[in-house]
Formats: C-alpha cells, sequence, structure tokens
C-alpha cells in the first residue's frame, strides 16, 4: 500500500475519502497526512514548523505554548476585491458580493490548483463548527498545503477525530481545499460555492483567506445555509451578564472589525458593578449562529473553538482578558519579534503593556527601533489563541442547547451624528437600524482607511449569497421567534470638536448595558426620539464616572440636519439594491423621514 493510500484508508467516511482522492490527483502533493487533533500532533507540527521556519518558537518561561508566525508582505488582511461568490447566475451573488461564473471558477481554480503541491505535504483538516451534538453543529474538512494552517485550525475549530464522530456515514460536509500556492496577489482567489457547499482558497496564507472554517464556512456558505434552513449565521460576539442578584442574560453584539468587538465580548466590568457582583463571561467574540427553539425563542451557539484578535491596542486596560488568553499556547501573527539576552525571543506590539524596546524585529522581518518611522507591528496582527484560555469563559461556551439571547447591539465607529445609545421600536425597525449600520473603515480589510461605509449588521464582506434574500431572511426570522429579542444601537467613538472621544469606552461600556438589560426587562425610562427609545443622561448610572453632564447631553444628541445629511449618505445602499430593496426597509425609511 503506498503512502497515499494509507492516508486514504485512515478516512472513516467514504464521501470525504473520495474528495481527498480527486484532490490529490489534482494537486499532486509528496505527502498526505491526515490530522488527528491530538496534543502529540500539535507539539508535532511545532517543532517540524520552528525547522523550516514556518514558526519561531517564543520565549517558554514567558509564554509557554506561544510561537510567532509571519506571513508574506503582501498578504496580510482579507482581500475583499478577490472573494468571490459563485454560481450558475449573477443574482446569487446580489449587488454587494464580487460574482464568478462557477463553470468559468473552476475552470480557472483547476489550472492553479494543478501540480500546486508538488514538493509539499497535503494537510487534511476535518473539523466541527460549533459544540459537539448541537442542532446547527456543522462538519467541514480543509485541505490545505500550510502547516500553519493546519495548527490554526486545530485551535480555531474542534479538529480531529470528533468531527468523523460527529459527520458519521453523512455526506454532508464542507468541501475546503486551500494552497498558498506562490503567495502571488495576481493569482489569489478566495472563492464560494454557495449550492456546491465548497470553498476553494489558492495564493493566499492570512487567516482570513486560509482558515477555513472561519469567515468562509462560518459566515458565508453558513449564512446560505441558514437561509435554506431556516436559522441565522452572524458577525457577532456573544456574551453572559450577570448582575448582583443573580439574574443572567446573553446578548449578541454586531460590530464591524477593529471597533472593539473582542473587547465588548471580554468586558470588565468597573470597580462599582464588581463590588455589586457583577459578572461578564465570553461564549463568543466573533460569529454567531442563531436558531428559534420549539417555544420561538431566539438561541445561539459560538460556532468557534478559539479567538482570531487583532492584537494592536490589546492591553490591560482595553481587555484584561484578552491579555490573559493571550498568554500561553497562542500563535502570535505579524507583530515585532524582540530578540532576548538568552537567545531566545519575547513579542511586542504598539500600545501594549510591555515597555518599548530599544531594537526589535518588525512585522515585516526588517530591523526597527523607536523613532524609526515605521510601525513594528502590522496594524492588522494577530493573535489565535484558544477559547479555554479565556479566565472569563461562560459555563455555557460548549453546551450544544445554545443559550436564549435576550438583546441584539449593533454598532460601528462613528465620530459624530450616531449618539450613544439607542434602542429600536421593534424588531422590523432593529432590522432597518443593523441594515443602515455604517463605521469607518479600519486597517482589517485592506483599501483606503477613515472612509464611512455602509454594513449590513456588520456583515457586508460576509454575506454569502444576494442581500436583498439576507435581509428578507432576517424579516422573516421574525414569524419563528414569539418574544424577540429587544434591538439596540451603539456607538463608543463620538468625538468633541477638538476631536477626542467623549465617551471612556472599554469597561465603562458596562454603564450602558445596564441599561440595555433594564430595557429589555421593561426596568428602565426611556423618551421617544425620531431615531428610537433612547435614555436621558440621568437614566444611564454615572456612579463614580468623572463624565460632566453637558458631555453626556453631547453623547445622546440628535441633530435634525445631521441626521439628514445621514439618510442621504445611507442612498448608497438603497442605490445599491435598486429595486431590490425589501418593501419593510423602504417603509422604515419613509417613517424615519416623516418623525424628521
Amino acid at each position: 500500500m503506498s503512502e497515499h493510500q494509507a492516508a486514504l484508508a485512515s478516512i472513516p467516511n467514504e464521501h470525504v475519502r473520495r474528495w481527498v482522492e480527486e484532490c490529490i490527483k489534482m494537486c499532486q502533493p509528496d505527502k498526505v497526512y491526515v490530522c488527528d487533533g491530538t496534543k502529540e500532533e500539535r507539539a508535532r507540527f511545532f517543532k517540524e514548523g520552528c525547522e523550516t521556519g514556518v514558526f519561531i518558537e517564543l520565549n517558554q518561561k514567558k509564554l509557554p505554548g506561544c510561537y510567532y508566525h509571519r506571513s508574506n508582505p503582501n498578504d496580510v488582511a482579507r482581500v475583499e476585491h478577490l472573494t468571490f461568490i459563485c454560481g450558475p447566475t449573477e443574482d446569487l451573488a446580489g449587488p454587494t458580493n464580487n460574482y464568478w461564473n462557477d463553470k468559468e471558477a473552476y475552470a480557472k481554480l483547476k489550472t492553479l490548483f494543478t501540480g500546486c503541491m508538488k514538493g509539499r505535504t497535503m494537510y487534511v483538516v476535518p473539523f466541527v463548527m460549533g459544540p459537539i451534538g448541537s442542532p446547527l453543529a456543522k462538519v467541514g474538512v480543509e485541505i490545505t498545503d500550510s502547516l500553519y494552517v493546519a495548527v490554526s485550525m486545530g485551535i480555531m475549530t474542534r479538529m480531529g477525530k470528533v468531527a468523523w464522530q460527529q459527520l458519521g456515514d453523512s455526506d454532508e460536509f464542507t468541501e475546503c481545499l486551500h494552497s498558498v500556492g506562490d503567495c502571488n496577489p495576481e493569482r489569489r482567489y478566495i472563492c464560494h460555492f454557495p449550492l456546491d457547499n465548497r470553498i476553494w482558497s489558492f495564493g493566499s496564507g492570512y487567516g482570513g483567506n486560509a482558515l477555513l472554517g472561519k469567515k468562509c464556512l462560518s459566515l458565508r456558505i453558513a449564512s446560505f445555509l441558514g437561509q435554506q434552513q431556516g436559522w441565522m449565521a452572524e458577525h457577532m460576539l456573544l456574551m453572559g451578564v450577570e448582575d448582583g442578584k443573580g439574574d443572567k442574560n446573553y446578548v449578541a453584539a454586531a460590530f464591524p472589525s477593529a471597533c472593539g468587538k473582542t473587547n465588548f465580548a471580554m468586558l470588565i466590568p468597573p470597580q462599582k458593578y464588581a463590588n455589586e457582583g457583577w459578572k461578564v463571561t465570553t461564549l463568543g467574540d466573533d460569529i454567531v449562529w442563531m436558531w428559534a427553539d420549539e417555544n420561538g425563542r431566539l438561541r445561539a451557539i459560538n460556532p468557534e473553538y478559539g479567538y482570531f484578535g487583532v492584537v494592536p491596542g490589546t492591553n490591560s486596560r482595553s481587555n484584561p482578558n484578552a491579555v490573559k488568553t493571550i498568554q500561553k499556547d497562542t500563535i502570535y501573527t505579524n507583530v515585532a519579534l524582540v530578540p532576548l539576552e538568552d537567545g531566545t525571543y519575547d513579542v511586542w506590539w504598539e500600545d501594549s503593556d510591555m515597555p518599548e524596546p530599544k531594537k526589535a524585529i518588525a512585522w515585516d522581518g526588517s530591523e526597527w527601533t523607536p523613532g524609526c518611522g515605521k510601525k513594528a507591528a502590522h496594524p492588522n496582527s494577530r493573535f489565535t489563541a484558544p477559547m479555554h484560555n479565556n479566565p472569563a469563559l461562560d459555563p455555557a461556551a460548549e453546551d450544544p442547547a445554545g443559550v436564549p439571547v435576550s438583546a441584539i447591539i449593533f454598532g460601528g465607529r462613528r465620530s459624530k451624528t450616531i449618539p450613544l445609545v439607542y434602542q429600536a421600536f421593534n424588531w422590523i425597525h432593529g432590522v432597518y437600524v443593523g441594515a443602515t449600520i455604517g463605521s469607518e473603515t479600519t486597517a482589517a480589510a485592506t483599501g483606503q482607511v477613515g472612509v464611512v461605509r455602509r454594513d449590513p449588521m456588520a456583515m457586508l464582506p460576509f454575506i454569502g449569497y444576494n442581500v436583498r434574500d439576507y435581509l428578507t431572511h432576517w424579516f422573516k426570522m421574525r414569524k419563528k421567534i414569539s418574544d424577540p429579542p429587544r434591538i439596540f444601537c451603539v456607538n463608543w467613538f463620538r468625538k468633541n470638536d477638538q476631536g477626542k472621544f467623549m465617551w471612556p469606552g472599554f469597561g465603562e461600556n458596562m454603564r450602558v448595558l445596564e441599561w440595555i438589560l433594564n430595557r429589555c426587562k421593561g426596568r428602565a425610562y426611556a423618551q421617544e426620539t425620531p431615531l428610537g427609545w433612547m435614555p436621558r443622561p440621568e437614566d444611564i448610572n454615572m456612579d463614580g464616572l468623572d463624565l460632566d453632564p453637558k458631555t453626556m447631553q453631547e453623547l445622546q444628541s440628535i441633530n435634525a440636519d445631521d441626521v439628514k445629511s445621514e439618510l442621504l449618505s445611507q442612498q448608497e445602499l438603497f442605490l445599491k439594491l435598486g429595486g431590490d430593496m425589501p418593501k419593510e426597509m423602504i417603509f422604515q425609511r419613509e417613517l424615519l423621514i416623516s418623525r424628521l
């Protein structure tokens, strides 16, 4: 029996076996290895990676189990302009996605994948998204020639033998084929085939383009499956909030990348709240799958098993729990590498807790010294860490039944116009609020920084099918839910005339969260405004916070002219959808205009 045949024989599912065999014939790897997800395997992978330069071992006393990975300097973020939804008709992709005819896409990609793994090892990575046994748990199998991807999938998903057990004899799994290729941006394609339950990614080793269980499966493919099967896949965090009286509620929240989503998911209540017994626990920081249970209650799970977070700005002030999470068994990507006297390495990034080093190796491999005029860590540098490292992990994180959702929060990075917090009048109005959310762009996606772009539900880059049908699906979900979660909009990033942030943010966001949860319980006052139900300054608990009432008044102010300008800029989304805009969206827009 040849080595390839032995590897194939170790795959218990015949449908997977047949598909892997096809990929072997096309990609022509030297070796084939089927991952089992054990600790011994992970240790072996890291050892091999350190020998081949894929990983650099960090100081194991300071950062046990931690390693460094540097991606190609031309490959440091998601490439939305090279991400495609492929199918027989353009209507499947809609106006917000890049469309590619599926026959043409397969023809082009097959020429790239043919022979691409000569001289390389093909890793077969079976994985599960979602707690084992959950009604929404989905199995995927990723084929990759990247050791970094194989190791990272072991952190980000439930990987290995559990996937074969979850799959059984079924043929319902997502086929994920990936190759770094030669990492040439001219030959880089991230292609999704929703009708075939298939993802092909070529030419990138960056996590968002290469860890195919993450954005590709858990959002783009899953959002399409959810629409077909009557559930939702959303770009949201999921957190538990317990007050001092033992009452616990769960909140899902959607923010575009680099808007403080991970910080909010791992929020630590201020001292005043901690003294009263308030606790915040994390279920997930990025992706949520939701469905209506038999009682019509919206329930949610986090399909992921780890965190793929942005490093810059992560420190003990912004996110103490994230700092603790990344102290062990973590892969750091594209931060600065600091040589230590004993020959080992530490990591560093701007705005970290560690003192600035006298010299370091920058994210791109060049020498770095303070004041040299360039960043030591890439603005989109990342950590990949197991969720069980999080000291505030919610006990229900592995519960297949999920958790009931009391509130859904939408937010973006806006320096003016949008107030600190308001509540939508109802589910339909809430969908409109989420659909028209705007945010000033960041480094997490390639392109211009600081431009306001419309980002429906913070899902614009991740909706795996026509945005018209996606919004319609949100409206239709209302019929399945007997007591829908209340929907809110927040903006932590409003600035004054001097360009300074008015709200302190971070842990102090607990004060807004308290009002939100009290509104869900019918225990908090709000006044009606053109935008929605809004707290008066005195309705937000300001005890122990050094913020004058005038600033609070300004944070919650609505300027009719600014809102009219906002409505005009929302026109961009409406024009993009043209005659396809769901009628509920048009009605809600007319209602807002009439309220103004």
